[in-house]
């Protein structure tokens, strides 16, 4: 690849795809090129920023062309590798690269790369904490916070880059060497994108691909897939577990050792959960191989807050605490999520679908602590279908956000929560679980100004009334099977009803017996 002489097309104008361009306008002499299939909103502020940088936007009319005279394609990771322009591209043999790949190849500083199906973001933040108590420029970069891009030339042989790298990133990335990498578990994720689960191992592996002899993996020695990764890396192995002693980090009578050095007790980690305690062992494990005092590591830990959008307890109102954990877009994460909390929880679960099933999900539901699901957006029907075949009726269905909030407050008694752990990506309604999870506050501070309103008058203006659900059920045309409970708050005495739009195409056919069996039962008394 030539900088000074090749032609770039940046596929994407999101945060990393406008990094990106950024940094090849300030090495590349021959022209950097910007599409992006929708451009509009903030998209279309980017790459006008970009254009005034001396960048040349690409319209979908104008894209033939570009494609012919462009040398390199730079793929933002939401941009699948088999979308039509890369495959088009690679049909023309020409290069193919991520943007987390182009700033690989800028690197100057040794990089600790974390990936993982869940705790990547609490795990990288963990270790830049523990490096910045340890008096460390580490800078915390590339799924989470600022593209690796935005980082590398201000990162000098002394600093370190934390980097967590999702498997759509991993997908376009081919020279990124980590001293440390970080597996921290695989579980099924993102299968509408990368089609199996032979297909997302394999790309969580990658990052282990350039390793050598003088590198290190840290590998969770309690998942199956992520251990037997030990046998095809030429890395040194450190692994750590929450079950047994391991050569690198562990957990004894509620406290986690190094070794045979103790760190510290579990209990002194503000942030609460046994996958809390997991990732702390992998930042233990990263930040010892690294030479980090113990005494580094223990204040780095303990003076971690947790991540916004994480099991975020954001307030109560009327006895019902209500927690943020819109970063959980897929099962495991909230099983972890319901496995951490406390009491009987209203939850909330929806959005966009990613390509796997629900049914594991809705066991754990069932063996106790759901008191109700509320469940909402592109995938209500597939989530409710789960739920009927592992036998949990305690379900109520709503067609959007806002709606599906407003009725768990609706629904959730004191003493219990309302927690949003989706299981879903957001894509249906936001730009990212960030937008979701800023509406739920948003939402939360909305029904806490209404806190005390008695009267069905008040109440209305802010609960959903049945005849609005049944409303809003006509305008979606989805077969639909959706109860209310009772709350004395709630608008008209909130009386249990039980409903179905019928529809006569056979996408919505899809799955009838079961959204029909739900009905059915919408009005018997729970269990």
């Amino acid at each position: 690849m030539y900088l000074q002489t090749q032609k770039f097309l940046v596929a994407g104008a999101s945060r990393s795809g406008a990094a990106a361009a950024k940094l090849l306008l300030k090495h590349c002499a021959a022209g950097v090129f910007v599409y992006d299939e929708r451009p509009e909103g903030n998209a279309a502020k980017k790459i006008a920023e970009l254009q005034k940088l001396g960048a040349l936007a690409v319209t979908k009319e104008s894209l033939p062309g570009v494609q012919e005279e462009c040398d390199v394609l730079v793929l933002s990771p939401g941009v699948p590798i088999d979308h039509a322009l890369p495959v088009a591209f690679r049909k023309a043999g020409k290069k193919i690269i991520g943007e987390m790949e182009l700033g690989a190849l800028f690197l100057r500083s040794p990089v600790i790369a974390v990936t993982g199906t869940n705790g990547k973001t609490t795990t990288v933040n963990m270790i830049g904490e523990i490096f910045r108590r340890a008096g460390k420029n580490a800078v915390v970069c590339g799924n989470v916070g600022l593209p690796l891009c935005d980082c590398v030339e201000t990162l000098g042989a002394e600093d370190v880059a934390v980097v967590e790298v999702s498997s759509f990133q991993l997908e376009s990335l081919s020279s990124l060497r980590p001293h440390v990498a970080v597996i921290l578990n695989v579980t099924e994720d993102h299968l509408d994108r990368h089609y199996n689960m032979e297909n997302y191992i394999f790309l969580k592996k990658k990052l282990l691909q350039n390793s050598r002899e003088s590198e290190y993996a840290v590998l969770n020695a309690d998942d199956e897939t992520v251990r037997a990764f030990a046998a095809e890396t030429k890395a040194r192995v450190v692994r750590f577990s929450l079950r047994e002693k391991t050569d690198g980090a562990w957990v004894r009578d509620g406290e986690l050792f190094f070794g045979e050095e103790k760190i510290l007790a579990a209990d002194e980690l503000p942030v609460g959960g046994v996958h809390n305690v997991a990732d702390a062992l992998a930042a233990v494990c990263t930040a010892k191989l690294f030479g980090i005092s113990t005494e580094s590591v223990r204040e780095g830990l303990t003076s971690f807050k947790g991540v916004r959008h994480r099991m975020q307890k954001i307030g109560e109102i009327g006895g019902v605490t209500y927690i943020d954990d819109s970063k959980a877009t897929n099962a495991d994460a909230t099983v972890k999520a319901l496995d951490g909390t406390e009491g009987e929880t209203v939850l909330l679960l929806g959005g966009r679908d990613k390509g796997y099933e629900y049914d594991a999900l809705f066991a754990r539901i069932k063996r106790g602590g759901v008191a109700q699901a509320v469940l909402y957006g592109e995938n209500r029907f597939k989530l409710l279908s789960a739920a009927v075949r592992q036998g949990f009726r305690r379900t109520c269905l709503c067609p959007d956000f806002d709606m599906a909030v407003r009725f768990a407050a609706l629904l959730a008694k004191p003493g219990q929560s309302v927690l949003l752990s989706p299981a879903s990506a957001s894509f249906d309604e936001f730009s990212g679980y960030e937008e979701r999870g800023e509406r739920f506050c948003a939402l939360f501070e909305e029904l806490s100004s209404h806190e005390g309103l008695q009267s069905a008058a008040q109440a209305e203006r802010l609960l959903p009334t049945a005849s609005a659900v049944r409303e809003s059920a006509r305008q979606d045309g989805h077969p639909r099977a959706l109860r209310a409970a009772r709350q004395e708050t709630c608008a008209e005495g909130a009386a249990e009803c039980a409903f179905s739009v019928n529809t006569d195409t056979a996408a919505e056919k899809e799955g009838a017996e079961e959204y029909a069996f739900a009905a059915r039962n919408a009005e018997e008394t729970e269990e």
